[in-house]
């Protein structure tokens, strides 16, 4: 499935702040300021004005290497009272490194994380730097979901359950597994485990009716959109419609089979998406509204998709940004907000025109 041949011309970027060390996610603190997470290892507070503070004190230590580092950020949905956050990284260990997610108290001038705690470790560790997944998603009944990534090296994994490779997790917020996930008390099975045969997923959002929506990188072509269903699997590396890279089939070259889910929506080639955020306000029109918009890595854009009954029925760019496109999110004020993976990134605020 393709990019309509169509350009969205009523959007533009507007730079808040630039000079970020391949930032990889953006979360918004009610006082108007910025949360940034820098890949390399650090979280800096980004003034409304654009200026670029120091790294937080308090950040754990990361394998910062390859695709690896300090990756996704999000408040809890309790912030303006209890200041908690939740961050997710490669975290180094014994056997090489893996995905985890660790929760943490913001200081109340905003300098350090306090009591940090890792609620969540991806296991096993490996020694690959590649493939972490990294989004996190509160859900509303208070869970968070975690998307993870094969590790590539280890892709037959993600067709089994005694590992979280090409999982998508659910815990509390406390690592806590939650009674009704759908592997618990399943031998051989990871509890946490809420859907599998992911490749590397890189999006992870909340629809406005509460659906969780994942999008994942493909290998050359096959990138996918699912909304995950408990217990399902999405087939990888069994089923796809990429192929490997340099051209060749991945094992069977088949594209379906029984017991496995096909995508929402596919993109052959890839653009190598990354972030992920359904627009529910208007200002950018009715049109818009609702709306999903999703970063392309590849091809240095912002893509607008089109949805209705749970469907993507078109597919436009909505705005040539001209770097890697890491996050999407939809601020407090209504609008868009990018960061760019670059080595001097950019935070960027995506205006209407007049």
């Amino acid at each position: 499935m393709g990019l309509a041949n169509a350009s969205a011309q009523s959007l533009k970027a507007e730079t808040v702040a630039t000079g970020l060390d391949h930032p990889w996610a953006v979360a918004f603190l009610p006082d108007g300021r910025f949360l940034v997470t820098e890949r390399p290892g650090a979280i800096r507070v980004v003034e409304a004005a654009g200026r670029i503070g120091p790294p937080l004190a308090g950040v754990p230590e990361v394998a910062a290497a390859g695709q690896g580092g300090l990756l996704d950020v999000v408040l809890d949905s309790g912030f303006a009272s209890n200041r908690q956050i939740f961050l997710c990284y490669s975290e180094p260990g014994a056997g090489g490194n893996s995905t985890a997610l660790a929760r943490a108290r913001l200081s109340a001038d905003a300098s350090r994380l306090e009591d940090l705690r890792v609620i969540f470790s991806q296991k096993p560790k490996v020694d690959s730097r590649q493939h972490f997944g990294c989004r996190i998603v509160e859900a509303r009944d208070g869970t968070l979901f975690l998307t993870l990534g094969e590790r590539n090296s280890r892709r037959a994994d993600a067709q089994t359950l005694d590992n979280h490779h090409g999982k998508l997790v659910r815990i509390g917020k406390d690592g806590s597994v939650p009674k009704d996930n759908p592997f618990v008390g399943r031998s051989g099975a990871l509890p946490e485990i809420w859907s599998y045969g992911h490749r590397n997923m890189q999006g992870a959002a909340l629809a406005p009716d509460g659906t969780l929506w994942t999008h994942e990188h493909g290998p050359q072509g096959g990138d996918e959109i699912n909304l995950p269903q408990p217990g399902h699997n999405y087939g990888w590396p069994v089923i796809t419609y990429g192929e490997n890279y340099g051209g060749g089939k991945i094992g069977d070259g088949i594209t379906a089979k029984e017991g496995m889910e096909q995508p929402l929506h596919y993109w052959v080639p890839s653009i190598a998406p990354s972030g992920m955020a359904f627009l529910t306000s208007d200002r950018y029109g009715p049109a818009m509204k609702g709306n999903l918009f999703i970063g392309s890595l590849k091809f240095d854009y912002l893509a607008r998709l089109e949805v209705a009954n749970g469907k993507v029925v078109r597919e436009t760019k909505a705005l040539e940004v001209g770097d890697r496109v890491r996050d999407v999110r939809q601020g407090p004020d209504g609008l868009l907000y990018l960061v760019t993976d670059e080595a001097r990134g950019k935070l960027i605020r995506v205006v209407p025109t007049p």
